[in-house]
């Protein structure tokens, strides 16, 4: 029984002192488990690489990130200095250039740095929300990517050597400009123009999506004048010597975008005036690139990142049930909420073991671990078809797992000064949309299927995917792909078209939740 008391002694130290002192991974067995399941012979070295980032992204960077995450620390652009010079200056906290500063330091896409220490290392920072990093590292891991196998001239293999090793000690940073108004992820309707003048490609149009506005080079999708294929190219923010005259490369920033989360990192809309553009590859690859490149690192990022947002929601709101006390028992004792904890505890342990069971896939493909022939071009299939799927349901996810954990905390959980997670969650609603909208992939997915229907039988694929996993649940996922794929299209607007397409739309989450769960018997089963 309470009496009253005007000087109520009640606070949230104890919850406080430990979420303080958390290590993102020294204190997290299970992650410990995955990578030692995942990363096998290089176990030893991943775990003590992971246990150094750990000891900043958990305390240093962490700080950072929630301080600049308050309103009036967004950032903003002067378009012009004192003495009336075009600049369009992206200003932004001094924490997020430290913080940023030592991010890109760690070498993440140096030739030295193993994949799986890169893996690890991302999906801790992660933990921390987009804080104006995880943009900047995927899209930097993209053009890296693009770079390793089309740079060919003196500045585009300079430009490498910057975003990949560094120089002077400076790591550049990259970005992606490929969305315009009249197409969003439809990046064939893209106008943007690509001229020849004087020996040099130059760009001349506009761009509507356009993150990472403070980078140092941004991959850019044109067409070259007079023609109907989209080219890829990387554009220099500043030409040399002029970055410390603030001077751009023949484009214009018109405005920064308000958008509802990653606010600490710009998205902007840009104009270009005849920038000059080095092209990378065939001029009539872009899209093939950009796709089996570019947005490739980009969807496994979405992945992963989701796993680390979860990750954090989940450790926090399971320590709170602990800590917090309502009608006269811990609110963890109360079986709705103990479901609640155990349901989305578990779904964040299986987008965890997924995306490192991607990836493990992602890197045999391309260290041509997986076949030879008809063989190989199956594991191709697999892993593209994968990719997209798990952009999918660990975006979903995640965004129900952070609600589900924000209501944990009642009240205190849409407090944006109690918490992260009402940062985290917004920041997940957007990774939902960004690198292709659910909608979008999901018809990608079901063109691809149909197609390769042909040469690689449904079934066999169904099993594939989900090797040792339970018969009956394959059995099941088999029959009703089958089924799916025997529409004509899903395009036809008729009610049972619609009924189809919604049941395309449960089949896939479906799908790689069977797919996740197979990964995490596998790491539970060490």
């Amino acid at each position: 029984m309470s009496l009253p008391d005007r000087n109520n002694p009640y606070n949230f130290d104890e919850f406080l002192e430990w979420r303080n002192n958390v290590d993102y991974y020294a204190d997290d067995p299970f992650i410990q488990k995955v990578v030692r399941h995942f990363a096998r012979d290089e176990w030893e070295l991943v775990d003590r690489e992971a246990r150094a980032v750990s000891k900043k992204a958990s305390y240093r960077w962490r700080d950072m990130a929630n301080a600049i995450a308050w309103p009036e620390k967004r950032p903003y652009i002067m378009h012009y200095d004192g003495h009336r010079h075009r600049i369009d200056r992206i200003v932004r906290p001094k924490e997020t250039e430290i913080m940023e500063r030592e991010v890109f330091s760690e070498g993440l896409f140096s030739e030295k740095t193993s994949p799986w220490v890169k893996l690890i290392k991302m999906y801790i920072i992660y933990q921390n929300g987009e804080a104006c990093i995880a943009c900047p590292i995927t899209c930097t891991e993209g053009l890296v990517e693009i770079l390793k196998k089309y740079a060919d001239t003196e500045e585009t293999r300079r430009i490498l050597q910057h975003c990949q090793e560094g120089l002077d000690g400076e790591f550049a940073i990259g970005a992606q400009y490929l969305s315009e108004i009249q197409g969003g992820s439809d990046v064939q309707a893209n106008v943007l123009e690509a001229v020849q003048e004087d020996g040099q490609w130059r760009l001349y149009g506009t761009k509507f999506f356009c993150s990472a506005t403070h980078a140092d080079y941004a991959v850019v999708t044109a067409k070259p004048a007079g023609s109907e294929k989209v080219a890829l190219f990387v554009v220099p923010s500043w030409l040399p010597g002029n970055k410390e005259k603030e001077i751009r490369n023949g484009y214009t920033i018109d405005r920064i975008k308000w958008k509802m989360g990653t606010s600490e990192l710009t998205t902007a809309e840009i104009t270009f005036n005849g920038a000059v553009a080095y092209p990378l590859g065939p001029l009539d690859r872009g899209i093939a690139n950009v796709v089996g490149i570019v947005l490739t690192y980009s969807r496994l990022t979405v992945g992963l990142s989701a796993a680390g947002f979860m990750t954090r929601a989940v450790r926090e709101a399971k320590k709170y049930a602990e800590f917090r006390e309502a009608f006269g028992a811990k609110i963890g004792q109360f079986p709705l909420v103990a479901g609640q904890l155990q349901r989305i505890d578990k779904l964040t342990k299986q987008t965890v073991a997924g995306a490192f069971k991607v990836y493990q896939q992602f890197l045999q493909l391309q260290e041509g671990a997986a076949g030879e022939g008809t063989e190989q071009r199956k594991r191709a299939f697999e892993v593209r078809e994968l990719i997209m799927l798990q952009k999918m349901a660990a975006s979903w996810d995640c965004t129900e797992v952070i609600r589900t954990a924000m209501s944990i905390f009642g009240g205190h959980g849409v407090m944006e000064d109690f918490s992260a997670l009402p940062r985290l969650y917004r920041d997940s609603a957007v990774n939902e949309l960004w690198e292709g909208p659910r909608n979008v992939l999901l018809m990608q997915v079901y063109r691809d299927c149909q197609k390769a229907s042909g040469w690689y039988d449904p079934k066999e694929f169904i099993a594939n995917l989900l090797a040792g996993y339970d018969p009956e649940v394959i059995a099941q996922l088999q029959q009703e792909f089958q089924e799916l794929l025997a529409y004509p299209s899903l395009l036809q607007l008729d009610e049972e078209t619609m009924k189809a397409a919604e049941r395309w739309d449960k089949f896939c989450h479906d799908l790689f939740h069977a797919y996740q769960l197979n990964a995490l018997r596998e790491v539970e089963a060490e």
